[in-house]
């Protein structure tokens, strides 16, 4: 999966990161390109291995036509869905290895119209007017993924394959939304959460760094060689 750069985000992704009474929020939203490269092929492999009956020995047919939140996963398309979104995470949190994610932690959400809602309330709820308000952010996401053409998932991880959650994070919420828009081959990757202010923060690893250093992709996140690899395939 290829990180976009696109006009704009950095004034809403600005807006994502505030304080609370209760605790400190983070939150981001990262354009992806569905086109894989380097790594992203391994993963697809691996997937393709894994949920293709082509590869499974007769008796494990039934554990390869499980219904998914993308469809039967004997279905070719179904099976690149998984893999854009487990692709996704890939990128997004560089350090940590999503392929061994199982297509029931994720769920296809009923309409974009209630997960902006549900993203709304936990804003407002938490003082963030601006974002909601001011910045518009949902026209903004609209205009990069077109809503009437996506469809929207959202990842439930277990707690032993949350990197919002790891030991010592302070987590107390978190949601992972990913509005995919097959036509035009881009996901759009809204992640937030809330910490509490006995953990460490974000900012403390950039304290000593100026903005120019930090740039503007998401601090989790860094670009890596993959990102910029010649010989992209597209998997649509």
């Amino acid at each position: 999966m290829k990180f976009l750069q696109l006009d704009g985000l950095e004034t809403l992704n600005s807006a994502l990161a505030f304080e609370t009474p209760e605790c400190r929020v983070f939150g981001s939203i990262e354009p992806y390109s569905c086109k894989a490269a380097g790594s992203d092929k391994k993963l697809y492999k691996q997937i393709e291995i894994k949920y293709d009956p082509s590869h499974s020995p007769p008796e494990d047919d039934g554990f390869r036509y499980i219904i998914s939140p993308f469809g039967p996963l004997d279905q070719a398309a179904s099976r690149r869905t998984l893999f854009y979104l487990i692709g996704t995470l890939n990128a997004s949190f560089p350090d940590y290895d999503f392929s061994e994610v199982k297509p029931e932690q994720f769920r296809k959400e009923t309409s974009v119209a209630m997960v902006i809602n549900s993203v709304n309330l936990t804003l407002l709820s938490h003082g963030n007017t601006r974002a909601v308000k001011d910045l518009r952010i949902w026209d903004a996401i609209d205009s990069l993924i077109d809503f009437e053409d996506s469809d929207v998932y959202s990842y439930n991880p277990e707690s032993d394959s949350d990197p919002n959650d790891e030991e010592g994070a302070g987590t107390l919420w978190s949601f992972n939304y990913f509005f995919f828009n097959k036509k035009m081959k881009r996901i759009i990757y809204f992640t937030m959460r809330g910490v509490s202010y006995g953990a460490p923060s974000e900012d403390d690893d950039f304290s000593d760094m100026s903005e120019d250093d930090i740039g503007f992709a998401p601090r989790r996140r860094s670009l890596r060689h993959d990102d910029f690899v010649a010989g992209e395939m597209d998997m649509l």
